[in-house]
Formats: structure tokens, sequence, C-alpha cells
């Protein structure tokens, strides 16, 4: 089990959304690399960031913050939003983004997908957006007709890293993680599933360390610990814990 803490990049600040709505951006930093080294220094082991403007745009559009961050830590990132074709994905993996995030390009253009995961083993995760079920893309702008299930199990055979599956009527307003959905996922595809949404408390890192989650590869927190709401030592500490009581469960 990973807790990923998450950088949301929007025109260079990190900032939060309320369930993916732009209008709604509380920032929290204008520095993000400085927010990250804060992260690293606080014991995370991976970093969570997302380009929010190239979600929208379909291309990268927080290149200069990307790069501070990677400039300024050295544990592995996982970078989504605008990645949608080969050149791009080459291009953040040479300049040390440890994993790529394909969201919107997953429903679109499940081939492309798969020549990523071919051509770069390890390093390619597919983001899986939901709102009531379904698949949302374009920076959660429109939704398909594809659900989450549907979706991961296009890529079971394709040599993907992980699924980073967002509820997204719970994310950005602290009301928990969508456990039964998000255990659906876990269960349908043999894809390790990183639980995003919602993640408000203490009492939710507890909860996705409880043995019906031991299926999970990890989660992501963000606005939590930007308030406050969990002590990042508290909760590195459980992980731990739970880590050394069982060496089986599962990690990313």
């Amino acid at each position: 089990m990973i807790l990923f803490p998450a950088i949301d990049l929007k025109e260079g600040r990190c900032v939060r959304l309320v369930q993916g709505d732009m209008a709604q951006a509380i920032v929290f930093s204008d520095d993000p690399a400085a927010q990250a080294g804060t992260f690293q220094e606080q014991g995370f082991s991976w970093l969570h960031v997302v380009d929010l403007d190239g979600a929208f745009a379909g291309a990268p559009m927080n290149a200069a913050a990307v790069d501070a961050i990677l400039a300024a830590v050295t544990i592995p990132v996982q970078l989504g939003g605008g990645i949608r074709e080969m050149r791009t994905v080459e291009g953040w993996l040479a300049k040390g983004v440890s994993r790529v995030i394909i969201g919107t390009a997953a429903v679109k253009d499940p081939t492309f997908v798969r020549e990523a995961a071919r051509r770069f083993p390890g390093r390619i995760a597919v983001g899986i957006d939901a709102k009531d079920g379904k698949v949302a893309v374009e920076g959660w702008a429109k939704t398909s007709t594809v659900t989450a299930e549907e979706l991961g199990r296009r890529f079971e055979d394709a040599g993907v890293a992980a699924i980073i599956y967002t509820d997204i009527a719970r994310d950005g307003i602290l009301k928990g993680l969508n456990i039964p959905m998000t255990l659906g996922l876990a269960q349908a595809v043999k894809i390790p599933v990183i639980a995003s949404g919602g993640l408000a408390s203490i009492e939710d890192v507890h909860r996705i360390l409880e043995p019906d989650c031991a299926g999970l590869a990890g989660a992501i927190t963000g606005r939590a610990l930007y308030d406050g709401r969990i002590d990042p030592k508290e909760a590195l500490a459980a992980i731990a814990r739970a880590r050394s009581s069982s060496p089986g469960r599962a990690a990313s």
C-alpha cells in the first residue's frame, strides 16, 4: 500500500478542485516544486502529479512546473494530464517521470495505450475517472458510455502497471473514498488499482488497510494533506505497520 500525495497543477500553481470543476480551484501553493520537496521530506515514497490545464487542452500545459518538481525531488513521480501522443509519453519519461498516466486516450485510442505499455514496460498507468460509474474524459468535462470495469478489462493483457481510479463525485470534498466501487474494479481486473477521490482523514487511511482492501496497490490524498486533516507521519506509520505485519500485501 503506497500513499501518494497529490500535486494538481493549474497555471503553474498547486491547486485542488472540487469534483473536477476548474472554476472551483483552491490554490494551496504558488511553488509546486517546494511543495513536492516538502512531501519528500515528510517521508512519502511516490508523488502523484496532474497537469489539469493539460487534461483540458489535450497536451502538456504546465511543463515548467513539472520540470521544477522533477528537479526538486528524488522520489519517483507519476504524471497525468494531456498525455495523448507517443511523443508526449517519450518526452516525459526522458525527463525523469517514472510513470505516465493515460486517461482520455485510454477511452478514445486504446491501441496507443497498448503500444506505450509494450514500449515502456512498468511505466504506463491508466487513469479511470468515473461519474456515476461511467468514465469521464477531457479533464472530466465529458462523460463516455464506457463503465470503469469495462475500460479496465480492455487492458488486462496490455502490461499496464496500474489503474488510478477516481470517483469524481467525491474528489476534493473530503467525503471519503468510494470503497465499494474501487474494490469492485480491483476485483474485476488483475491490474493493480490505486484509489483516488475523497480520502479525508486518518480513519480513511486505516480503512484502506483493512483486509478487504488488501488488493489495492495504493491511494492518493490531496486536500486532506493540505488542510492538515491527515498527519503524514501518522499515516505513513500506519502503512508501515500494516506492511510489516502483512508482507504479502499488494504494492506498486
